[in-house]
């Protein structure tokens, strides 16, 4: 089984309160999005690799740290995860950025894809999987399959709400992929929607409807 990871810092929670409201417009649902995003970038990063290094301060020499040449790659599940994509950037503004395309059926509840572009060097790079929600995790699973036939050096998956049904289907389907997500909810409903939820991610974070 996957490794799950799930945030329970009070400023995550408090964002996550103010997103899901049915309240919350456009505009601070994607900032929100954004936020959460950065900090939950910032602890799932907490293992990579450091170096020491010599610097000169304005004062002397000194020995600090930096990344040990990790190469990071970024890939949203189009669209809603494209909300994320700012926020990690701002953290690792090095990383390269893919894009997977899918779109759930609305009768068969299953992803169907249709856009599929990747860095080049993706096998030389770990790879953070980016979707605000994991429903019924067939997305997910579909995304981490296609990326894995270019064979990176790992793979991490970032959601902000996970629903138990997602999280087993993702879990057996790539035990080796580290689930990192801002609250576990309830169930999904007979629609696949997480409850309690916050609705539809790309339609919140884009206006439509």
């Amino acid at each position: 089984m996957s490794k799950i990871t799930i945030f329970d810092h009070p400023l995550i929670q408090h964002k996550l309160s103010i997103l899901r409201d049915v309240n919350t417009g456009s505009k601070q649902f994607r900032e929100l999005i954004s936020e959460i995003a950065m900090l939950m970038c910032y602890e799932a990063t907490r293992d990579l690799e450091l170096e020491e290094v010599e610097i000169n301060t304005p004062m002397c020499k000194t020995k600090a740290k930096k990344l040990a040449g990790r190469k990071l790659a970024f890939v949203p599940i189009l669209r809603a995860g494209c909300g994320m994509l700012d926020a990690m950037l701002e953290m690792v503004p090095a990383a390269k950025v893919g894009h997977i395309g899918l779109y759930r059926d609305e009768e068969t509840h299953q992803p169907v894809e249709y856009y599929n572009k990747l860095p080049s060097d993706i096998n030389e790079r770990d790879v953070f999987v980016l979707d605000p929600m994991l429903a019924t995790g067939g997305s997910a699973s579909d995304a981490i399959s296609i990326i894995k036939k270019s064979n990176p050096r790992s793979i991490k998956f970032l959601c902000i709400i996970a629903a138990p049904e997602g999280i087993e289907v993702l879990s057996n389907a790539h035990p080796d992929v580290q689930i990192f997500c801002a609250a576990k909810d309830s169930h999904l409903n007979e629609n696949c929607y997480i409850i309690p939820g916050l609705g539809d991610a790309g339609d919140r974070i884009f206006g439509t409807k």
